[in-house]
């Protein structure tokens, strides 16, 4: 069959222009998301859906065969932006999924604005996950700015494994039975990024915002047993620029105040806590907002509160990228940078829910899990700073988290 698909793909680019090459290829791609969708909100059986799966994994590849290699990544990214707009009453998972998708898109685009015409490119990756749902991967490798940038969208469902349920069950999720009294469906929908510049100047950012979803395979029209949001962003500097962590958090306390004006404060202390690693006795950053669990107000409400979280996320960084990307540092600069790279992979391999819920997860394809990890990294022995030296005064606020927005009349 490949052979076949080949020689029709070498007799249309000879035959056809590029126009209608490219048409043909848009035809294939939204034909295989549109199948693989289709069972993401039908809920449907087993055998319905290894019909979807393997109708939509021979719809995306034949595309990719056809016309794939014709399409620059500006026209990729193009088709998934056209994309029809979903309903005004379509459910809460398909909301969430047009919003990351096209939050992608848009971080995507203002990091390659940062690389510049001659800098890195995203690697686009579209994956189908076979236990149910899909996802892209875009990752940038040894730009000019970044040594790695990735923001990954997932989108997936199936059975709620028992271990995930007695998780959950452990952090008080309401609407849960014991695990074995009922059968559940989960659905996870989200979107997470983690970009490491090269220059020790240039700060680390996180961010990850994401809906869950359970509910009861056998009455699909019914609503969750169970549902919220969770998420957050922060900052991890290796030499700290207190005038950039003012930025940061005020762009996010100015996202928060729109919805909530105890949200900031809230989920800045819940970040501080969060972001902690024990067995250094440290923060992994100096913060932002982090939340969990979120199902406290009308889900539309919530969602419209992430929205806002997520398309503020470029005002919050890009601003420091341009000050900072270009700065000189030194060879002993750039050590110190490696050395906490290694505290941020030892949080994110010991204590982030985030990798432990992707582990944890079926089917979980580890390469998008651990995207987030640097791509080079250092650890000494028993290596200690000199005192009152710059990274000295790193851990001291590492240690000790600060308020990064001061405090108005009536707040």
């Amino acid at each position: 069959m490949s052979r076949n698909l080949v020689r029709l793909s070498r007799s249309l680019h000879l035959s056809f222009p590029r126009t209608a090459s490219v048409k043909c290829c848009s035809v294939g791609f939204r034909s295989g998301l549109a199948l693989v969708r289709t069972f993401s909100s039908s809920g449907g059986e087993r055998a319905q859906y290894d019909t979807y799966y393997k109708t939509g994994l021979v719809a995306v590849v034949a595309a990719a065969v056809l016309g794939g290699s014709l399409l620059n990544n500006a026209e990729k990214d193009k088709l998934l932006c056209e994309e029809p707009h979903i309903e005004a009453n379509a459910n809460m998972r398909e909301k969430m999924e047009e919003f990351v998708r096209k939050l992608q898109l848009e971080i995507v685009e203002a990091i390659e604005g940062v690389e510049g015409e001659s800098g890195g490119r995203f690697k686009r990756d579209e994956w189908l996950r076979k236990e149910g749902g899909m996802g892209r991967s875009c990752v940038l490798q040894e730009g000019k700015v970044f040594e790695k940038a990735g923001v990954g969208v997932s989108v997936v469902h199936g059975p709620l494994p028992p271990a995930m349920h007695a998780q959950m069950r452990a952090r008080n999720v309401t609407g849960l039975g014991e695990p074995g009294e009922h059968s559940y469906t989960m659905f996870a929908a989200g979107i997470s990024l983690v970009m490491h510049p090269h220059n020790p100047n240039a700060p680390t950012v996180h961010l990850n915002y994401r809906y869950f979803e359970i509910y009861d395979p056998f009455n699909k029209d019914a609503k969750p047993v169970s549902w919220w949001f969770g998420g957050g962003c922060d900052l991890t500097p290796s030499y700290l620029y207190p005038e950039d962590a003012e930025h940061f958090h005020k762009e996010i306390k100015a996202a928060c105040d729109k919805h909530d004006k105890g949200y900031y404060s809230k989920f800045k202390k819940w970040c501080d806590e969060y972001f902690f690693i024990p067995h250094r006795g440290e923060a992994r950053g100096i913060g932002g907002i982090f939340f969990d669990d979120l199902d406290d107000k009308d889900p539309e409400k919530l969602f419209a509160f992430v929205k806002d979280c997520g398309h503020t996320f470029v005002k919050q960084y890009v601003p420091i990228l341009h000050k900072r990307k270009d700065m000189p540092f030194t060879e002993e600069m750039k050590k110190w940078q490696q050395l906490r790279r290694g505290r941020y992979a030892e949080f994110n391999l010991v204590y982030d829910r985030g990798t432990k819920f992707g582990l944890a997860t079926p089917g979980a394809r580890i390469e998008s899990i651990l995207m987030s990890l640097p791509l080079t990294a250092r650890w000494e022995y028993m290596h200690s700073p000199e005192k009152g030296s710059r990274e000295d005064q790193l851990l001291d606020v590492l240690k000790t988290p600060k308020e990064w927005v001061k405090k108005g009349l009536f707040w």
